[in-house]
């Protein structure tokens, strides 16, 4: 049981740290605060982590009553959410990267800093609300899926906060390109994974 247990939230942190991709967010955290002070780097980095929180929390515990209001059936979001997250991996892999793509909409953004485009969509973007839902019914007890999903995505945001507040110590270590070659390789495990929750929501849907 316990071996169940270590071998889910292994699954579930290599997933959602894919999908956040804490290293990418390092260059993007850069890219949008370099005006500021490190007081307000830290303010920016606190907002942007506790409002990422807030809307993963959103969909991680609402996320599978709306499917219920709609009519949609778990094993069919599971198979299209698993085909959207491999177009996201496949994006990762072959497109702009997270540094790349978010750095630009981040020159670009006048709105305010911490919320976008670090909060949404860079911390909890479309592929790690996506996952969250999934997530949320690894088991058939969803209350025990959501309290694994939150505390491992708790802890993801936390390493996520603490590499932004290290964000210039560490870009002078790794550079863009470090951060890139390290976004794809997560794309090629997130790849595999979304390829499995098709299989997975195929079997469901038809009893196999």
């Amino acid at each position: 049981m316990i071996a169940n247990y270590l071998t889910e939230i292994t699954n579930i942190f290599i997933i959602l740290w894919a999908v956040i991709d804490p290293i990418g967010t390092v260059p993007v955290f850069i890219a949008v605060t370099k005006s500021y002070d490190q007081a307000d780097r830290t303010k920016i980095a606190i907002t942007a982590s506790i409002v990422a929180l807030i809307v993963l929390i959103l969909f991680l515990f609402i996320g599978e009553i709306l499917l219920k209001k709609v009519g949609v059936p778990l094993a069919a979001f599971q198979t299209s959410g698993g085909i959207i997250l491999f177009l996201f991996a496949i994006n990762m892999i072959f497109g702009d990267s997270k540094p790349e793509e978010e750095i630009i909409l981040a020159k670009k953004a006048n709105h305010e800093t911490a919320i976008f485009p670090l909060a949404i969509p860079s911390i909890a973007g479309p592929g790690a609300i996506l996952a969250i839902v999934l997530l949320s019914n690894g088991y058939k007890n969803a209350f025990v899926s959501q309290v694994l999903v939150s505390v491992v995505m708790t802890f993801v945001l936390i390493i996520n906060f603490i590499l932004m507040i290290a964000a210039s110590r560490i870009h002078k270590t790794i550079g863009n390109s470090g951060a890139i070659v390290i976004s794809k390789i997560m794309g090629l495990i997130l790849a595999s994974m979304a390829a499995n929750n098709v299989l997975m929501g195929i079997k469901t849907f038809f009893n196999l």
